[in-house]
């Protein structure tokens, strides 16, 4: 840091010994006039670059762009004043180099938030009301500026995610497709007949409102021995959102659970059979403060 405030000092000492006191009238007056139609030059510009690039992106990208090319004539339009009344401009620009240095480093964090929102919102992954996953959070996006993502979860929270965080890690964006698949797990008792309840599951969700068999068919897949059941996953279609997916889902259940009870198709819960081997069948129970229990778990009198 100190080299660079002794160059800083070292430059700002040419600037003044570059003969700026020996400057007339006239040259200030032209210096004024550039600096002046710079400025105007650069709104007409701006506003220019904005109209032209309407139909190119969203309306914070072209503001973005307009900014830049206003502040970049300008930049070009104060130095070319510097210039006219004979400031050396290579000592000014060294120094606004090294300070350009300085603050880069300094504001490195706030400066990579900015070139990922420049980057998310040129190839826009998200847009505003898009329901997302990113970094571990759920939820509709409100806003995306220079500096994070706001996003409001389904539980209400409204949480600020970095840009720079969203653009280093995968996003989940459930609303730039139509549809999305879900799955249930559902068990039926090891004795039932699995092609009747198969063929009972795909018909009881092909008639639901929220299940979407335009284009996909529902799937009843068995997969899976379990300790008390045969498992089966039951596969389905829906609308994208969150909303959308919970109703699926609840319709689903509700008419599997319907569709195996008519069937007569019992849907176990967990179950432990016991084997005490060859001989005494007994089970001896010991409840506490009690005396020695007899056979079937019936105390002694």
């Amino acid at each position: 840091m100190q080299v660079f405030l002794a160059q800083i000092e070292t430059n700002l000492k040419q600037v003044r010994e570059s003969g700026i006191s020996e400057v007339t009238t006239g040259e200030w007056v032209l210096a004024a006039g550039v600096l002046l139609a710079s400025i105007l030059a650069s709104i007409v510009v701006g506003r220019l670059v904005e109209r032209l690039l309407r139909d190119y992106g969203p309306v914070s990208i072209r503001h973005l762009f307009g900014r830049l090319v206003s502040l970049l004539i300008v930049t070009l339009g104060f130095f070319y004043a510097l210039s006219s009344v004979d400031v050396a401009v290579g000592p000014l620009l060294g120094g606004l180099g090294i300070i350009g240095i300085a603050l880069a480093f300094a504001l490195q964090d706030i400066l990579a938030n900015f070139a990922a929102g420049v980057m998310i919102q040129a190839r826009r992954p998200i847009r505003i009301g898009d329901q997302i996953v990113t970094n571990e959070y759920e939820g509709q996006v409100e806003d995306v500026n220079f500096r994070v993502v706001r996003i409001r979860t389904f539980d209400g929270e409204e949480v600020y995610v970095p840009n720079s965080m969203v653009l280093q890690n995968p996003i989940t964006n459930w609303t730039r497709t139509p549809t999305r698949r879900t799955s249930l797990v559902i068990g039926v008792a090891y004795d039932t007949d699995l092609a009747l309840a198969q063929r009972r599951m795909v018909e009881a969700l092909s008639g639901v409102d929220e299940i979407i068999t335009d284009e996909h068919e529902v799937e009843a897949l068995a997969f899976e021995f379990a300790e008390s059941s045969i498992n089966f996953e039951v596969r389905f279609w829906h609308g994208a959102t969150i909303i959308e997916m919970w109703q699926a889902r609840d319709a689903a259940a509700q008419a599997l659970k319907r569709a195996l009870d008519e069937a007569g198709i019992t849907i176990p819960f967990p179950q432990r059979t016991l084997w005490f081997g060859p001989g005494n069948t007994d089970l001896m129970v010991q409840q506490r403060d009690s005396g020695p229990a007899g056979p079937q778990g019936r105390p002694d009198a």
